[in-house]
């Protein structure tokens, strides 16, 4: 015997609430990418990635020969022993984003943190990319 019962109605209506936005429109036009924010100082560039409710371990960060590549896989199953479940739901979150990096940069001093849910990423410049001279106009 189930908890709940649902007439016709209450199915379709509890289908429609309960869906992703990707069931309706297709999975290619809902982004489901974490907002980042690049930029370029002199000496690195620093990438800002928004993921709130992570952890470090989390975070798979590799450079795959010329690209940065950032993601996360995980699962989240809660689940306890000895219950009769009418209705369980099941947390999937992944992502991967990926950057070209350029010939200027010095890929063997990467480093990365992650505070206050943004994982802050810190790729540094080679020297002869950092040299500026000012050119004067005769």
């Amino acid at each position: 015997m189930s908890l709940i019962k649902y007439s016709p109605l209450q199915k379709v209506t509890d289908h429609l609430f309960n869906s992703n936005i990707a069931d309706f429109i297709g999975s290619d036009s809902v982004n489901n990418h974490p907002s980042v924010n690049i930029i370029d100082t002199d000496k690195a560039y620093r990438i800002e990635l928004a993921a709130p409710g992570r952890s470090k371990e989390d975070f798979n960060i590799n450079v795959e020969k010329d690209r940065l590549v950032i993601s996360i896989e995980k699962r989240e199953e809660n689940i306890s022993e000895g219950s009769k479940y009418t209705r369980r739901e099941f947390s999937y979150a992944s992502f991967k984003r990926s950057f070209n990096l350029g010939e200027h940069v010095d890929t063997t001093n990467i480093s990365a943190a992650y505070e206050n849910g943004v994982l802050l990423i810190n790729v540094p410049k080679k020297e002869e990319a950092v040299f500026r001279k000012t050119i004067e106009i005769s």
